[in-house]
């Protein structure tokens, strides 16, 4: 038969009857046909969020038999990744179907180092922020084990709002300011930590879970996160504003980091030859002039909290003072240049702001599109520079939605080893 005149959902269908049929013969084949639909059978779930399809709606979606869905579904359904919910009726004929969504009771925790804070949050597998906690913390220069070990304190609270909620931990993200080395967990730079090469130990903090603690950089997890839990477009910049400035570039619905990871280094962009001092080593950076410590200085905000410091800053603009009005316009002046650069090289046409960026939007938004159309005229519209919804918790979000999209890219895994 000529498959190239088949629709690829026949295709599907074809496969796994297949398999079945040739189960005995091929064992090796049908684990992989098994392997594949259960992946399919997920990611439909997934992707159908809300909605919550029946069995038939997932069969329809995917191409699969009914038959086949049904066993697909009994074995997501056991191993507590999927959960069946409410009666309803396809259509006028037929029995009531039940329909399917990502298990309430799984979850991962995001977790995020910063310059002067730590933060961590309990995400189910829907994608539902349970629990969350944030806490300043003055972690610039500290050795990493200090930090770590104040952040674990943080993760035993999300362990304890997931133990009240019965929700069953199956692994956390760690996001932190800086070039990681995912595979073997070592922060190579993060400059304003004042750590290079340093060796981390994530696993640490969720000891019991099953799937172990992912660690990614803080930008590029609030760029995943914008992208799946905040209806961020297939292709945009995410700016992430904290007292550094990172980026995160979307592409395709995909993460872009470059062949050595560092993809997306807004920051670092040269604004200004003749500009002060950078962290990393240069001098003229975005970051020296848009950073949340450039911009408090700046307007002349005295030293203290995170918190007290923003609250003064915000209360200086809404009062009009010159000083913060200058320091919000100067920076997005500079962010604007930086965008202006990073749009032409990468052909992006929509920007997301995040961080102090989007707390700041109201007064920094004009000076940004206005720099945007002295530098780069026509490049980038108006209604294409957005503020993130998620704020600060777009990072928590990312960090823990890498491990639930892993789940779902490979439950076959997850299921072998069968976590209580």
């Amino acid at each position: 038969m000529d498959h190239g005149q088949w629709k690829p959902a026949k295709i599907f269908q074809a496969l796994e009857e297949a398999a079945r049929v040739n189960e005995q013969a091929a064992p090796g084949r049908v684990g992989d046909v098994r392997r594949r639909n259960l992946s399919l059978v997920l990611d439909s779930i997934a992707r159908n969020g809300d909605a919550k399809p029946s069995r038939a709606q997932v069969a329809a979606g995917t191409g699969l038999t009914k038959a086949a869905v049904s066993s697909l579904v009994a074995d997501l359904v056991e191993s507590g990744l999927v959960s069946e919910v409410g009666l309803y009726r396809d259509g006028e004929r037929g029995r009531p179907g039940q329909g399917l969504e990502l298990s309430s009771r799984r979850g991962v925790v995001g977790m995020e180092i910063n310059v002067d804070y730590l933060a961590v949050g309990l995400v189910d597998l829907g994608g539902s922020l349970r629990f969350s906690s944030t806490v300043e913390s003055r972690n610039r220069g500290l050795k990493p084990g200090a930090v770590m070990e104040k952040l674990g304190e943080l993760a035993s609270q999300a362990k304890a709002a997931a133990t009240s909620a019965g929700i069953t931990i199956l692994g956390g993200g760690l996001a932190v300011p800086g070039l990681v080395d995912e595979q073997r967990n070592i922060v190579l730079s993060a400059p304003n930590l004042h750590w290079e090469h340093e060796q981390l130990n994530p696993q640490a903090l969720l000891e019991d879970a099953p799937l172990g603690v992912r660690l990614s950089n803080e930008a590029n997890s609030a760029a995943l996160g914008e992208l799946w839990y905040g209806d961020g477009p297939a292709d945009f910049l995410y700016v992430s504003g904290e007292v550094g400035v990172g980026g995160g570039v979307i592409i395709g619905s995909e993460l872009y980091t470059g062949p050595g990871g560092s993809a997306g280094e807004l920051g670092h962009i040269v604004v200004h030859p003749e500009g002060p001092s950078c962290s990393c080593g240069g001098v003229g950076c975005l970051e020296t002039f848009a950073g949340q410590e450039a911009i408090f200085e700046a307007a002349r905000i005295p030293e203290g909290s995170l918190g007290r410091r923003t609250e003064l800053l915000l209360a200086a603009l809404a009062a009009d003072e010159q000083h913060a009005k200058r320091a919000v316009r100067d920076a997005g002046r500079y962010l604007g240049i930086a965008l202006a650069s990073s749009a032409r090289l990468m052909d992006i046409e929509a920007v997301v702001l995040g961080g102090h960026f989007a707390v700041l939007a109201d007064w920094l938004k004009p000076a940004v599109l206005s720099s945007l159309e002295r530098y780069a005229p026509g490049l980038l519209e108006p209604e294409s520079l957005t503020v993130s919804r998620l704020e600060h918790s777009g990072t928590l979000l990312g960090a823990a939605g890498q491990v639930i999209r892993a789940v779902i890219e490979s439950p076959f895994e997850f299921i072998l080893g069968k976590p209580a």
